[in-house]
């Protein structure tokens, strides 16, 4: 590339003048709304210089921003193409396509460079994940996922394959696009197919299991199973209550948020699901004085996390986060959490979900659930995205005494 040592210089002057504060993709373009030289390609090739240097994570923060960016273009990518004008003809013949060769002759180079501490926070993580594993997953940008809403497996796919977009099945449901896929004009987004992180995905199994439970309470009874009462209480811009709506059918939903502006978007998102019937509302959820009245079969806690198990999309917050803003979230989820468990029928659900890997924000929170709240675990599950290019999350599904 005629400009790649170019490109390294202004990604340096970029990196100088970013602190973290707002995410990476808001800063980059208000950066070039305010540096207009740079053309739509340079954008490009500067904006990817700066993902891949906050992809090594904590684990070469002592080098020289141009080396660490050199560094991180050949862990991140499996041949130099385009990069090759920024490396000698020696580090050129050690290019292989496997990531562990690359990070083994990079350990050569850079004798205190260790994939290792890209995550170097290994002591807090949930213990089912491999560190090693995980640290390295950093380095491999993650797919785009879509979930197939029902009755629309085979026009979405033919759209799909008529627009001539990849696509890969993962199951019945889940697709695994590219990152970065141009689906505008080829699919209905929230019609035909959710876009929805592959382990957001899973978490459906645990509804799946409510689904059973609930069919099976209603024939030991001999009743006609009644709407189920659901809580979406941090619903964001609805995509868990969406998956709750398309796997347990007939429920009476509710949705909250503390932010009004995540709830003007669920709406806009609801519309074009197709989901009309619902009550909505803006709360603090740490205030017990903001629950709602009602009792609900199932509430649905998707927790304000450190969002640990998503940095391998958004690597800049792992650069710049410290181990000790953890107990900030775990006091966080352990209000909401038990507030909202407050409002759960005897019998009723909570399903509690984070996208952390740490154990503090996932098995501690389902101990504190069980000790002090009334709750019983049914089951948890902690999945490893990072083995499948998508993020890593925690769900456990409890039931009230």
């Amino acid at each position: 590339m005629r400009y790649a040592h170019q490109y390294v210089k202004s990604a340096v002057a970029l990196l100088q003048a970013y602190d973290g504060s707002v995410p990476l993709a808001a800063f980059l373009k208000q950066y070039f709304a305010q540096h207009k030289k740079f053309g739509s390609k340079d954008r490009k090739h500067i904006a990817r210089l700066c993902y891949c240097y906050f992809r090594l994570g904590h684990a070469a923060r002592t080098l020289p921003a141009e080396d660490a960016i050199r560094l991180a273009v050949y862990c991140c990518n499996d041949a130099s193409s385009e990069w090759a004008a920024l490396y000698s003809e020696s580090w050129l013949g050690h290019w292989p396509s496997l990531l562990q060769q690359r990070l083994d002759y990079a350990a050569t180079l850079y004798p205190g460079f260790s994939a290792k501490n890209i995550f170097p926070f290994h002591e807090a993580l949930s213990k089912e994940i491999d560190p090693d594993l995980f640290s390295a997953s950093h380095l491999v940008q993650p797919d785009l996922f879509l979930r197939i809403r029902p009755g629309k497996s085979k026009l979405l796919q033919a759209s799909l394959i008529t627009s001539g977009v990849p696509f890969v099945p993962l199951s019945e449901t889940a697709l695994a696009l590219p990152n970065g896929t141009n689906l505008v004009g080829v699919i209905e987004t929230d019609r035909e197919a959710v876009v929805q992180d592959y382990s957001s995905q899973r978490v459906g199994e645990l509804l799946k299991l409510v689904k059973e439970e609930w069919a099976i309470h209603a024939e030991a009874v001999e009743s006609k199973p009644a709407p189920m009462a659901v809580w979406d209480c941090c619903a964001a811009s609805g995509g868990k209550s969406i998956l709750a709506k398309d796997l347990l059918g007939n429920i009476r939903l509710t949705v909250s948020d503390l932010r009004p502006s995540m709830l003007h978007n669920l709406e806009q998102r609801f519309y074009r699901a197709g989901i009309n019937t619902y009550r909505k509302f803006s709360a603090d959820l740490t205030k017990q004085d903001q629950l709602p009245s009602e009792r609900f079969d199932l509430i649905i806690c998707d927790a304000p996390c450190s969002g640990s198990g998503t940095w391998g999309r958004t690597p800049e917050q792992l650069y710049f986060f410290e181990e000790a803003e953890i107990a900030h979230f775990q006091e966080l989820q352990q209000k909401i959490s038990s507030n909202v468990a407050a409002a759960l029928k005897p019998g009723g659900y909570l399903l509690y979900i984070t996208c952390s890997v740490f154990a503090k924000e996932n098995e501690g929170i389902v101990a504190q659930l069980n000790e002090k709240q009334g709750l019983e675990l049914v089951q948890q599950q902690l999945i490893k995205g990072y083995t499948q290019k998508a993020d890593t999350m925690f769900a456990a599904l409890l039931r009230k005494r």
